[in-house]
């Protein structure tokens, strides 16, 4: 039997003389049931196989324990992690600006980008800056940009709706899943 410490933290688990209760539903080594036996017969049976006694399932009563080497259990249950991990979709928010006298060639371009990063997976959001004397056309900029929103394809939704704020115009848009 290896020297552990009392339960990890990470895990949350129980394990030998730290197991609370005076009966356990066992499961031995190879995942065959034994069934509800004394927690020293356990511990004993874990013992005589050079191994550690875990808790698997604290709620159900009598707890349910299994025989396994421990620290291998830690480590195939870190690369498990790591791999699901590594699966995981990032979403990131792009950030695609666009100027109130934005020419048709430009948008079309900005456009292809957005279409692009949605493609990806990713979120997109426009801004449309307005400097200066732009911002007494905020009215006509809104319009604009309204305009540019609404000849999207149907397949983009809105995670945003079109936002006034003191510097323009933002909108967040998705792929409809």
């Amino acid at each position: 039997m290896s020297q552990q410490p009392k339960s990890s933290s990470k895990t949350n688990q129980r394990i030998n003389e730290n197991i609370i209760g005076p009966d356990v539903r066992l499961i031995d080594v190879t995942g065959k049931m034994i069934g509800v036996i004394s927690l020293e017969e356990a511990l004993r049976q874990a013992r005589e196989a050079d191994l550690d006694l875990v808790e698997i399932a604290s709620d159900p009563r009598p707890p349910v324990c299994k025989i396994m080497n421990y620290g291998k259990f830690l480590y195939t249950q870190s690369k498990q992690q790591r791999l699901h991990k590594a699966k995981q979709k990032k979403v990131e928010l792009k950030v695609l600006r666009i100027g109130f006298k934005i020419e048709p060639h430009d948008l079309e371009v900005k456009l292809k980008q957005a279409y692009k990063f949605l493609d990806q997976g990713h979120k997109v959001k426009f801004d449309m800056y307005l400097r200066g004397r732009e911002k007494a056309f905020a009215e006509q900029a809104g319009i604009k940009m309204k305009n540019i929103l609404s000849n999207l394809p149907d397949t983009i939704r809105f995670d945003q709706e079109l936002k006034r704020s003191p510097q323009g115009f933002s909108a967040i848009l998705a792929k409809k899943i």
